[in-house]
């Protein structure tokens, strides 16, 4: 099936009709999960009616948690009204009632007597998703490659990089990079913001580049991504210099169910919203977008050296 034909009834009864299994589907979930994400409410009763399980889990969540990820509180409502559990936990001790208190309807359920709400700094990363969300707005980012730095400012970055003021250079090169490519990955843009400080690169790959990440780490984290224009957000985690993380995918909202509590919440705030991802987990409040789509406080120039080591 393709995901448009989760909202059609009649396809689905056809299916269902010549022996489909409601309770067994493709590798990337069951029937009833892909329905609560992409189906309408009429697929997803008609399922929740014949399924085994209405709680049955898929790589750690129900159809339930699923429907409330995705922002389909209809879907969500119909899974409850078959006698699916909000309140049954998963994701770190998530529950789908509990995420539900960071959606737009924070009220959707009941909660029961000695269940745990947000607590402040989830309430508060809420508040900030939506500020940063907000104050970012929409603009293209296809080829811009960035490294957001918890607690260093863009005078100590710049150190740290051991670069050197490149004004002369961004009038012939950084206007122009296509035509100078080669020379262009060697320039970035440093920006101070709220909670530290964003290098980047607006059409190539150099500012979340390993060594650039790992000298930029030292002492504190860096949150990396560079917005492939073939293959999508590339994104990468380092700590201390050392790469935690590489090749993940900010904004993607796919989460593990061993992620840690915070990771969880964060992949439901920014969901395709890669950029703010990536400034939210390193503690950056951008005012707006001019660290990632320029003009930055400074550019620079970065020495010779092998980026990918």
């Amino acid at each position: 099936m393709a995901l448009q034909d989760w909202t059609k009834i009649q396809s689905v009864r056809a299916r269902l009709d010549a022996g489909a299994d409601p309770n067994a589907g493709p590798s990337h979930g069951s029937p009833l999960h892909l329905a609560a994400r992409w189906g309408s409410p009429d697929v997803v009763e008609e399922l929740a009616a014949l399924v085994d399980d209405v709680d049955t889990e898929y790589e750690g969540r129900t159809a339930l948690w699923t429907a409330i990820f995705a922002n389909r509180p209809e879907n969500a409502d119909i899974l409850v009204d078959a006698d699916a559990d909000p309140w049954r936990p998963m994701m770190s001790g998530w529950s789908p009632g509990r995420l539900s208190l960071a959606t737009p309807i924070p009220d959707m359920y009941d909660m029961p007597p000695g269940e745990a709400g947000l607590s402040a700094a989830e309430a508060e990363a809420v508040a900030e998703a939506g500020r940063l969300i907000a104050a970012l707005g929409r603009f293209p980012y296809d080829g811009v490659s960035l490294a957001c730095v918890a607690g260093v400012h863009a005078a100590e970055a710049v150190r740290r990089l051991g670069a050197t003021p490149a004004a002369d250079y961004v009038e012939a090169i950084m206007y122009e990079p296509l035509a100078n490519y080669d020379e262009s990955l060697a320039i970035v843009g440093v920006t101070d913001a709220p909670g530290g400080c964003v290098v980047s690169h607006p059409c190539g790959f150099t500012a979340s580049t390993p060594a650039i990440m790992k000298q930029l780490s030292v002492r504190t984290v860096c949150y990396g991504m560079y917005a492939n224009p073939k293959s999508g957000n590339q994104g990468s985690v380092t700590r201390d210099g050392v790469l935690e993380d590489w090749d993940t995918h900010p904004g993607g909202g796919d989460v593990l169910a061993d992620a840690p509590s915070d990771e969880v919440l964060a992949s439901y705030l920014y969901q395709r919203k890669a950029v703010a991802y990536c400034c939210a987990r390193a503690g950056l409040r951008l005012p707006d977008a001019r660290a990632i789509i320029g003009p930055p406080d400074m550019w620079v120039k970065l020495p010779q050296q092998d980026h990918w080591r």
